[in-house]
């Protein structure tokens, strides 16, 4: 396995093998097999562009000579950040088929971000679109390669840049696609962590472990030749990749359909149109969806299943979209370290309406463990951890983080505070300091280093405050040096010049004239939590 990556002892490894769980199968064999048996069915639908399963294998074959020629090798580190397209998926699975590993970044991170990707994986590409709304990428990897030596090459899905090389360009290679097969107990992809840290770790995630992942999530979904899939959020999650996600979409034979937008119009007219059977959606889209009167104006008959993942879905909301869209709806939690839960169709009324699921694998062993590591009983909170055939042993280079996050018998500790039941689990927040925004995590730790560096700030402490959409948004409590000021709009402008993604910044800026502070000389972060919820419910009072 590549190096700094921890693999599954040999007792286990043979287990799962023997189990048929590991099937020693790649990803992209996985698809070649979907594209033998339904070689002409329609595998993806771009707008007006769509793609058999056969032509997919195809440019997925071609565009792998286009990277091998230009000096891609087995384990070498991509740093992947194309948005929703069908260059996506062609490219993914181009790089999967020779064993060059894409570092699954999201379109909205920034320079920080990339900038940490780039180091921490030791990347020797970065694949980028040329440009997305008014955000050029091509600039900002000009600037990623000014930095980092190692960087050798960027590849642009679009116009290039000087020194960059296009996609089109890779893909019209002549040259004949290597022979290469990598080893299915390889690393496949790497995925980001949604951990405390102030920035993502890197999850290894590896070929027999995912096919996995998407094939059992896939049939636990009900996945079969009539699905067809919207994909809506950004791909690159673990969630919209595999769980089921695309992947378990193709392995099944349906449709995978790229959304032309995020807005319910795009959305629901896509939906009539292609006759979509399944969107994995998240909260803040459900809300909205529910509290609208836009999918009346559709024909949504063929809509059988809405997906939700990355933060709990209120029971209150789950019955307002069953009535509201007329279709079923699906809880589905879990982390990109491995574990994934859902609650299935036939589940009692009470657990689909109230739970996180259950686990898609029977040899998923859970835990639920107080602050000492010892389990707890049935219906009393404590850390999830988990230990099975797709959840990883170990970040990729990072012996500190495995110490913490790790039991000495290989469980993974999830750090969300859980209640379960059997096999039932329900989720109940982070143990953690860590924003949860609609599914997208926020680091306190990394948002407050960056305030730190603002020259009017003396002390900060960014906390979770509650919201009806979002369920968690960002507030910045600012402490000020003397003589200093700070407005909301210079704090976010100030962000913004540091280069972080969007979704990161505090959408709300408190300034104190001092924190309160625990006998042992912390901060009351819990106090600050009281605080702006109660000035959020005294304003909406007023």
């Amino acid at each position: 396995m590549l190096e700094g990556c921890v693999p599954w002892p040999d007792d286990f490894a043979k287990r799962y093998r023997a189990m048929g769980l590991w099937q020693d199968i790649t990803l992209f064999e996985m698809m070649e097999r979907s594209a033998e048996r339904w070689p002409d069915r329609v595998a993806i639908v771009d707008g007006p562009q769509q793609m058999t399963y056969a032509q997919l294998i195809e440019q997925a074959k071609r565009l792998s000579a286009g990277f091998h020629e230009l000096g891609l090798r087995p384990l070498d580190r991509v740093v992947f950040q194309l948005s929703n397209s069908s260059a996506f998926v062609v490219a993914f699975l181009a790089l999967l088929r020779i064993g060059v590993i894409p570092v699954m970044a999201l379109p909205p991170h920034r320079q920080n971000e990339i900038r940490h990707f780039l180091k921490f994986s030791g990347a020797v590409a970065y694949l980028i679109p040329d440009k997305v709304r008014n955000f050029d990428y091509r600039a900002m990897a000009q600037e990623m390669q000014a930095e980092n030596p190692a960087l050798r090459h960027v590849i642009v899905s679009g116009e290039a840049g000087d020194g960059q090389v296009a996609l089109s360009k890779l893909m019209a290679c002549a040259a004949s696609p290597p022979d290469l097969r990598p080893d299915p107990s390889e690393v496949a992809l790497m995925l980001l962590s949604g951990g405390t840290t102030a920035l993502p770790k890197l999850i290894p995630r590896t070929h027999n472990d995912y096919v996995l992942n998407a094939k059992l999530a896939g049939s636990a979904c009900q996945f079969d030749e009539s699905t067809v899939f919207l994909a809506v959020l950004p791909l690159a999650h673990n969630y919209s990749l595999a769980c089921p996600g695309i992947l378990a979409a193709f392995t099944y034979g349906g449709k995978v359909v790229i959304s032309p937008g995020h807005d319910a119009d795009a959305i629901f007219k896509t939906v009539e149109q292609q006759r979509v059977t399944v969107i994995p959606a998240a909260v803040p889209l459900i809300a909205s969806w529910v509290n609208s009167d836009i999918p009346k104006k559709y024909d949504l008959s063929s809509l059988r299943l809405v997906q939700n993942g990355g933060a709990r879905l209120s029971t209150e909301l789950r019955v307002k979209l069953r009535a509201h869209l007329g279709c079923l709806t699906q809880e589905d939690y879990g982390t990109a370290e491995g574990l994934i839960n859902l609650t299935r169709h036939d589940d009692p009324e009470e657990v689909q309406l109230t739970s996180s699921g259950q686990p898609i694998c029977d040899q998923d062993e859970i835990k639920v463990l107080d602050a000492s590591g010892n389990e707890v009983p049935d219906g009393e909170p404590g850390e999830l951890a988990v230990r099975g055939p797709y959840t990883i042993r170990g970040y990729y280079n990072n012996p500190a983080a495995n110490a913490k996050a790790f039991t000495e018998d290989g469980f993974y500790k999830m750090g969300d505070v859980v209640r379960k039941q059997g096999r039932v689990i329900w989720a109940e927040g982070r143990k953690g300091d860590l924003i949860n925004r609609g599914g997208e995590k926020i680091s306190v730790d990394e948002i407050e280093n960056l305030i730190l560096k603002h020259p009017s700030a003396n002390s900060v402490a960014v906390v979770a405050m509650p919201d009806p959409i979002y369920g968690e948004k960002a507030c910045a409590f600012v402490t000020l040096k003397e003589g200093q000021r700070m407005d909301f709009k210079n704090l976010s402008d100030f962000l913004l010049a540091q280069g972080i993604a969007k979704f990161k910044l505090p959408e709300r800026l408190e300034v104190l004239d001092e924190f309160p502070i625990s006998p042992a000389g912390k901060i009351l972060r819990r106090t600050l939590r009281d605080m702006i919820e109660a000035k959020l419910a005294q304003e909406k009072g007023n």
